[in-house]
Order: C-alpha cells, then sequence, then structure tokens
C-alpha cells in the first residue's frame, strides 16, 4: 500500500489530522462554516477516534476537485489507466488505439493514483463490507468533492479458479479450509482480495483460516498460471480466464466500473475506447470470454 509521508504538513505546521480549528483556519473559514459543510457532508471528515477530525490529503484533494483551470492547465492527468486488471478492458484499450498506458497494481492502488493526478482513467470492482455496493462507498471515500465521474464496464461472473476438473471437488471457500489447499492470494488493496475477505466473513472464516501459496498472483492470468503449472491449487478469479482449468462461482454480477475526473470523460484516450466498446468487434470478444455481461456498458453510475 502507498505511503504518504508527512514532510510537506510538518514543513508547514499544519498537522496531517486537523481539527475543526485548525481546518477553519487551513481553508480560511469560520468555524461555523466547517460545521455547516459536515452536516451537509460536502468536506471530508471522520469521527473514527470519537472526535471530530479532518484528514490534510483528503482536504487536499477536495480542494483541487474545486478548483476551476483550463483543460490545458497544470492539472491535465496523465495518460494512464491505472486500478484494476481486466483482460476484456486491457484488449480493448490495445485495439481502440486509446493511446493510454497501463499500470493495474489494483483497484485501491488506481484509486490513489487517480486522486494525485497520476492517472486518467482507473478500473475498480471493489466490494464494500457493510452496504454490498460495489465501488461508490470507495470511491466517495477516496475521492472527495466533486468534478468526478464514475461509468459502468461489465459485470462479472467471479469463483474459484481451480486445477483442471475440480479434482479436490472444491465447492465453496470452506472446502479450500477443510483441505488445506494452496490458496493464491492477490495484492493487498485488489477487488479480488477484498472480495476474499468479504466472503471469508460472510462464511465465518478470516484469512488465518488459509493456507497461502509462496507469492500472490499478480494479475487473472497469472493466478491461472500459478495452477496450471503447480504453484497454487486454487484462488480466486474471472471465469473468463479459467480456460482448461475447474471454475466455482461464487459472485456472478460483480461490477466494474471505470473511474475519471469529469472534464476527462471528454478526452480523445477516453472517447475512442468508449467508441470501440459500441463495435460489433468488442461485442463478438465479450461474447467470446465466458463470464462478461456488457449490456450496460457507457451508463454513468455517479457523477460528483
Amino acid at each position: 500500500m502507498q505511503n504518504y509521508p508527512d514532510d510537506e504538513s510538518t514543513r508547514s505546521g499544519v498537522p496531517s489530522l486537523m481539527t475543526t480549528t485548525e481546518v477553519a483556519e487551513y481553508l480560511r473559514v469560520k468555524q461555523r462554516t466547517i460545521y455547516e459543510m459536515v452536516t451537509r457532508q460536502t468536506i471530508p471528515f471522520t469521527r473514527a477516534t470519537g472526535k471530530l477530525l479532518f484528514p490534510r490529503r483528503l482536504i487536499d484533494v477536495w480542494l483541487e476537485a474545486q478548483t476551476e483551470a483550463p483543460v490545458t492547465g497544470a492539472f491535465r492527468a496523465a495518460p494512464i489507466y491505472a486500478g484494476s486488471n481486466d483482460p476484456l478492458l486491457e484488449w480493448a484499450l490495445r485495439q481502440s488505439g486509446a493511446g493510454l498506458a497501463v499500470l493495474t497494481h489494483g483497484s485501491t492502488h488506481g484509486l490513489r493514483e487517480l486522486a494525485d493526478g497520476r492517472a486518467m482513467l482507473v478500473g475498480s470492482h471493489l466490494l464494500d463490507a457493510a452496504s454490498g455496493e460495489y465501488n461508490l462507498p470507495a470511491v466517495q471515500s477516496f475521492l472527495p468533492g466533486g468534478g468526478f465521474v464514475m461509468v459502468h464496464w461489465a459485470r462479472r461472473t467471479m469463483g474459484l479458479l481451480t486445477g483442471p476438473g475440480n479434482p479436490r471437488a472444491i465447492k465453496r471457500l470452506e472446502d479450500v479450509v477443510s483441505q488445506r489447499l494452496r490458496f493464491a492470494a492477490r495484492t493487498e488493496g485488489a477487488g479480488s482480495q477484498q472480495l476474499l475477505d468479504v466472503l471469508l466473513g460472510r462464511a465465518g472464516l478470516t484469512a488465518d483460516d488459509l493456507q497461502f501459496a509462496p507469492r500472490q498472483a499478480e494479475t487473472h492470468a497469472d493466478l491461472a498460471t500459478m495452477i496450471e503449472i503447480g504453484e497454487a491449487d486454487c484462488g480466486i478469479g474471472l471465469q473468463a480466464v479459467s480456460g482448461q482449468l475447474g471454475f466455482v462461482p461464487l459472485v456472478g454480477n460483480e461490477s466494474f466500473d471505470l473511474i475519471m475526473r469529469r472534464r476527462d470523460y471528454f478526452e480523445p484516450q477516453v472517447q475512442a475506447l468508449l467508441a470501440f466498446a459500441r463495435t460489433d468487434a468488442f461485442a463478438a470478444r465479450a461474447a467470446h470470454l465466458s463470464g462478461y455481461d456488457v449490456t450496460e456498458l457507457g451508463k454513468v453510475r455517479w457523477n460528483s
């Protein structure tokens, strides 16, 4: 997980967690205004410790989102797709000529890159354990304020990838635990890893109950390869990469969404991708890859 050093906060004399008085001074407004903004939930804040606090990093991101600047100005996003690995999306990025470099280190990492201006487009499939909703709770947490939009990409089928023919007759996560099978984890902050945590919780289990393979799988395809060559017995991944492997469906309607700044939605890179996603070639590839539902692709799920 990426760290955010406090060097700048220390030099400026502003703490990384500000009180109501400190954030009012930082924003040059009255404390009453801060309380009103908290009531309307228009400013990022936390009560995690029982006290009203304002993380400076999120306040700075919120301020940037409120700043009006020309598209050609200093805030132009880096031409990078970051976030979660998705085979259909990455194929479409190449075929569309969108011109976006691909940097996939998990959904959470992608949202951090977008917040810091180091990515133009992010893919995410983060399941919120409390609400059962995909992506929106995480997006609103990482991207407070306005100026962002979330567009649907696909519904996907996720489950347990196993050896060919499912030789251990796995039907659920409890079988993985009881048989002490080598489970291939994903990196911290990845949507697949968060899904695993949610499913384990629903089964009354924790990650400590699993026996993990020696290394983590970097992508869905890497997970499949690990099982094929005997590095792991199973892991959570996409039906689309299962090939000749066994597959036990666990979630049939996972929502994979694209997040970007609203102004970047109209940039040529994003429009080229979305235009290609409306072609017959794209429809044929999506149908060929099992476990995809793209009927609502392009639908705006959230606009801040």
